[in-house]
């Protein structure tokens, strides 16, 4: 986590010691929760190692994936984190995961004390903006070959940890198209 906010030359490395110092490690075991459905959250986690999956839960009780995040990324409920709601995602471990966690109040505190921690938090909610822009267009401009390739292209090795049906549903296709597409690919 220390190289990854270091990467943004912003925060000092007083802190981004601060920072660090204040994180506590969390392991979940594959089909563990970071947070479900219902409940409020208040804390980000930094991924280790590891993946994990977002998936809302329709009301015909059909599970849909909606976002992956793998090793050297943020990954929290946002929206909850942000207004104190209870959250209408669950976050679960599709492999063994190493967090670090950090407490909203931490955050917080960096935000209120610091000019550095309000203009680092303001480029992570931008760059998850586009994260979410991105993900928008290419299910409504790309082909379903097109949105597996980059995927797999950018996690080569993690693509083989999620399972297909979790796959196909972040890919928006069904698990017998996701088997057709691999095939023609390799």
């Amino acid at each position: 986590m220390q190289t990854y906010l270091q990467s943004f030359n912003i925060l000092s490395p007083a802190e981004i010691d601060v920072f660090t110092a204040n994180a506590t490690t969390r392991v979940l075991k594959r089909g563990e929760f970071f947070i479900t459905e219902g409940k409020v959250c208040k804390e980000v986690a930094f991924i280790k190692s590891g993946i994990l999956r977002s998936y809302y839960t329709s009301a015909s009780a059909e599970e849909y994936t909606y976002c992956l995040t793998f090793p050297n990324q943020f990954m929290t409920a946002y929206s909850s984190l942000i207004t104190g709601n209870p959250t209408v995602e669950n976050i679960q471990a599709m492999s063994d995961v190493d967090l670090l966690i950090i407490k909203k109040e931490v955050i917080d505190d960096l935000a209120e004390s610091s000019i550095n921690g309000l203009k680092l938090l303001k480029i992570i909610a931008e760059q998850q903006y586009l994260h979410l822009e991105k993900r928008v267009f290419m299910y409504q401009k790309d082909a379903a070959k097109a949105r597996y390739l980059e995927l797999f292209k950018s996690y080569p090795d993690y693509i083989k940890q999620i399972p297909v049906k979790y796959l196909a549903s972040f890919l928006a296709i069904t698990p017998r198209h996701l088997s057709r597409l691999r095939k023609e690919i390799i």
